[in-house]
């Protein structure tokens, strides 16, 4: 009976998307698992070579509330190997002309890390703003200097610009505060030890509840210098649950 309604429901979602989103580009095939939800998803990107999760992200409530709902947080954790994107619950597509860029600079970024924030910039003609969140306005170290250097390269003739700002309540609410200001339409962001993502996921619990965001959340997992996922013929899962 479970299996039965499980698929229904996905059956009724696809021609849901096939009558109000018809496109002959996309091809949709419908998986109805009762795995755990990571641990599926990790088998469906490997067997698939998926390129990217796509998953929707409801929050939660109460004194429990995170800045994004616990499966998307388990997804983000959990998944090493390719990009995923949250979309917030009551998110309308607009077509992003402003990216954000969330990153401290500590760290190289390889080409294969980066290809996901580019190919979406370059899609959609879309400006990438860097932000740089400080506890404490200071100049850039050597290495970041550097960093920021070979960033700005990899990312060649996308416009570009680079900002600082000065952290608020917590890394959370600034990258919010930001994203408000200059309408940005889309959050990306690399998911490493002691990176924004990192923290975000980390943070006291009155500090996480003054984050709402209503706009898209592109994490990129730590690539390093390997090949990504199939790229040529990229394939995306949508995961729900």
């Amino acid at each position: 009976m479970v299996k039965t309604n499980s698929e229904k429901g996905l059956e009724q979602l696809l021609a849901k998307i096939q009558e109000k989103y018809h496109n002959p580009k996309h091809k949709f095939i419908t998986i109805s698992s009762f795995s755990l939800l990571v641990d599926e998803i990790k088998n469906i990107i490997e067997t698939h070579q998926i390129g990217l999760v796509i998953t929707g992200t409801k929050g939660a409530s109460g004194l429990e509330e995170v800045f994004m709902g616990s499966n998307t947080v388990r997804i983000i954790k959990s998944i090493k190997n390719c990009p995923v994107l949250a979309i917030p619950q009551h998110f309308k597509f607009k077509t992003p002309s402003e990216i954000a860029f969330a990153t401290d600079f500590n760290r190289f970024y390889t080409t294969s890390e980066l290809r996901p924030l580019l190919e979406m910039a370059k899609s959609f003609k879309a400006a990438i703003r860097i932000v740089h969140v400080q506890y404490e306005i200071k100049s850039l170290t050597e290495v970041q200097q550097f960093n920021l250097n070979m960033l700005r390269k990899y990312i060649g003739e996308v416009e570009h610009y680079v900002h600082t700002v000065s952290e608020l309540n917590s890394v959370s609410q600034t990258l919010e505060v930001f994203a408000n200001e200059l309408d940005i339409h889309l959050l990306a962001m690399l998911n490493y030890q002691h990176s924004y993502m990192e923290k975000m996921t980390r943070e006291p619990v009155i500090k996480r509840l003054a984050f709402h965001t209503q706009i898209p959340l592109l994490v990129i997992p730590e690539l390093g210098m390997g090949t990504p996922p199939n790229n040529k013929n990229r394939k995306e899962i949508s995961a729900s649950n």
